[in-house]
């Protein structure tokens, strides 16, 4: 809510300066295809996560300074995170090392099951935008711009039956055939905003002082999503495609 409010404040604050600029207001939505690059390969947690889907979409306001070129803020809903299928790298749960001295705990366990890092964020990009007019009808266009964001909630999704151990390499079972079904809230463990760089290509359809479009583009952020090296450290990103429409106001 309060980047809500600081994006009401800034459109209200720039209207005297674009009180003569032809303004646009749209809405998108579609699909967020996140993932999480490994920043520290040598950590087994944070290597081998693929591709999720999840939604986007965002309200936006395009203030045109020129024919080709303008500025877009948006405010935008973004699903982040990634997935890991199969034998990995996980915490020892206390339940599993309850009695097991200290000193003996294994620094990571091992099982194979199904893990999903699910991330969701309200970002602000403020982009500068590009756009060529193809036909009567039809423009091109390119945006790219900074962003920041805040992270609105976050949990690990795990599934999954299988034999725990000691090591990578399946030679210490610690557990028997064990259940990893499980959601657990993992906010606190993650920073709360995050900044980094956002940018699409689309087509736009135009009639009269409306128009449709069809983007894709992506984001990645600049901060490690993990507080703690000793939760991982992974980056965020997405590529995003969406369809949205936007009309003229001024």
């Amino acid at each position: 809510m309060r980047n809500v409010i600081v994006l009401c404040l800034l459109l209200f604050c720039a209207h005297p300066l674009f009180a003569q600029t032809p303004i646009e207001i749209g809405v998108k939505g579609g699909l967020s295809i996140p993932n999480l690059t490994a920043g520290n390969k040598d950590n087994p947690l944070v290597s081998g996560y693929s591709s999720r889907v999840g939604p986007d979409f965002a309200v936006q306001v395009e203030f045109h300074l020129s024919k080709h070129f303008s500025i877009q803020p948006q405010l935008e809903y973004s699903a982040q995170g990634g997935k890991r299928n199969g034998y990995q790298a996980f915490p020892p749960p206390a339940a599993l090392v309850a009695g097991i001295p200290a000193e003996q705990v294994p620094k990571y366990l091992y099982a194979t099951f199904n893990s999903t890092a699910k991330f969701n964020y309200l970002m602000l990009p403020i982009l500068a935008k590009y756009r060529l007019q193809l036909a009567k009808r039809w423009g091109f266009y390119v945006a790219a711009g900074p962003f920041v964001s805040r992270m609105l909630n976050a949990k690990q999704v795990t599934s999954g039956t299988s034999v725990i151990y000691a090591d990578a390499g399946h030679t210490t079972p610690i557990a028997p055939e064990t259940s990893l079904n499980q959601v657990t809230n993992i906010k606190d463990d993650l920073h709360d905003f995050n900044a980094g760089l956002s940018g699409h290509v689309g087509f736009a359809y135009m009639f009269g002082k409306s128009s449709v479009f069809v983007e894709g583009g992506g984001n990645y952020g600049f901060v490690k999503a993990q507080k703690s090296d000793v939760n991982g450290s992974n980056n965020t990103g997405a590529g995003v495609v969406n369809i949205g429409y936007s009309f003229r106001v001024h």
